[in-house]
């Protein structure tokens, strides 16, 4: 294990910072709909149905853009795919706030979502494989911290544009293309990952970029431990090899967090804030002014979580959120059924919030980026994010349909349930990882 004093510490953290801005974008496009929602519902005439699948016609196209990078990430690199999200980001961003008719406003909104899904799947991969073990947890969380980031400043935009008339979710839409252009000029600054510059044969670069990022010894000691990762992982990847008997344990521990992450709820209330405060009596402009909230302490709890994650582990934090936010869920029911005041619903809406931000949301990324083998590393993650985006359609598809038969609070009490599941199978099945590098936790979660 290297000390942190053979390490660029500067140079690593400006290169994450880079690779997460797509997580700004990610952030972005999952908070615009929650502003522009009131709009939308009045624009395109919008029954539950309709809001529930224009709302998930971004995860279709995570999925979309999940499978794409897998092959294109282990083929091209992953410079490259960093680069193709952006340029969708932009595209789509410029071409929802044009968008005249529901039909074309999904098919954009689909576009948007392959470059969320890339973005999803390869700014974690790309951190997790420039990053030092000791560090690798807080810089993969970077990238949750830029998400969060985007939620919050996408958030007051929506609060402070509410005002500019019926076309407002325009503006809402197309300021998305101004990130964008920030975020694709910084990849082409980015250095192709170590890690799969030796799994294509490009030694002598790998070995350049690892000397820029720590000491002549540590990239001497990385380099080998990736070359006897990769002995033997000569055949093209494959989804087949994903399912292969000595990577299943690491695989169904990934997809299953992947999918919890999702089916605990929590981007119910990212997505549907204005429906839950409506429930409870509030106006539009206090429906925006909680997603702020929500932003603010969802950004607070994730530095909170960065600073942690690689003192207290990946484990502990699993444990505590999947618990938390199931009590939390119940209360909260409990508060909407009886119609509780809304500034009592948006306590216990933040305090779920700050449960979910402090461990679900920046662990379960810093899980899926680090539990897979080198040599199936790319193809893996897009399994288990691909499943992530597969039940968060799940989720928001099925929210306004659950809420117009079981009332608001219905969904939140089928939701504790999930968490309380999802706590179960932490404590079975999920071990520590904090501190090894990527290789030492082939051998520790694959073998046993």
């Amino acid at each position: 294990m290297s000390s942190s004093k053979t390490f660029n510490s500067r140079y690593i953290i400006g290169i994450s910072f880079i690779s997460a801005l797509g997580g700004y974008l990610f952030g972005f496009d999952f908070a615009v709909i929650s502003g522009a929602l009131p709009f939308l519902r009045t624009q395109f005439a919008l029954d539950p149905v309709w809001e529930g699948f224009l709302t998930g016609s971004l995860a279709l196209g995570c999925i979309v853009g999940c499978l794409l990078a897998g092959n294109l990430a282990d083929k091209y690199g992953r410079k490259p795919g960093l680069m193709v999200a952006a340029l969708i980001f932009a595209v789509s961003s410029i071409g929802i706030a044009f968008a005249q008719t529901l039909t074309y406003f999904i098919i954009l909104r689909f576009a948007a979502g392959i470059g969320v899904g890339m973005a999803s799947m390869l700014c974690p991969m790309y951190i997790a494989e420039v990053s030092p073990a000791e560090v690798r947890g807080r810089n993969v969380a970077i990238n949750q911290l830029t998400v969060v980031i985007g939620i919050l400043i996408t958030n007051l935009v929506n609060y402070f544009l509410a005002d500019a008339g019926h076309d407002a979710w325009r503006w809402m839409f197309g300021l998305g293309a101004v990130p964008s252009a920030v975020f694709l000029i910084g990849v082409t600054w980015l250095p192709e990952s170590p890690r799969w510059l030796m799994k294509s044969g490009q030694v002598d670069k790998a070995q350049q970029v690892l000397n820029k990022i720590g000491s002549v010894n540590f990239a001497d000691t990385t380099m080998k431990a990736i070359e006897k990762s990769l002995a033997g992982s000569t055949a093209k990847q494959s989804y087949k090899m994903v399912f292969e008997k000595a990577v299943r344990p690491a695989v169904v521990v990934g997809i299953t967090l992947a999918v919890f992450q999702q089916f605990c709820g929590i981007n119910v209330v990212f997505n549907y804030t204005s429906t839950i405060f409506e429930s409870v009596g509030a106006n539009l402009n206090r429906q925006l002014l909680e997603t702020v909230s929500i932003g603010v302490v969802n950004l607070v709890f994730t530095l909170l979580a960065m600073w942690q994650v690689d003192k207290l582990g990946r484990r502990p934090l699993m444990l505590v959120g999947s618990l938390g936010l199931s009590i939390m869920y119940i209360v909260l029911a409990i508060a909407l059924q009886n119609h509780f005041p809304a500034g009592l619903v948006s306590i216990f809406v933040l305090l779920a919030i700050s449960t979910y931000a402090i461990s679900l949301a920046p662990v379960t990324w810093v899980l899926i980026s680090e539990i897979f083998p080198n040599k199936i590393r790319g193809v893996a993650s897009s399994v288990a994010i691909v499943s992530l985006w597969g039940a968060y359609f799940i989720l928001v598809f099925t929210f306004p349909i659950l809420a117009k038969k079981l009332g608001t609070y219905g969904p939140f009490y089928l939701y504790a349930g999930i968490c309380f599941l999802g706590f179960l199978f932490v404590k079975a099945r999920v071990k520590e990882t904090k501190g090894q590098t990527l290789e030492e936790l082939e051998g520790n979660l694959i073998r046993h």
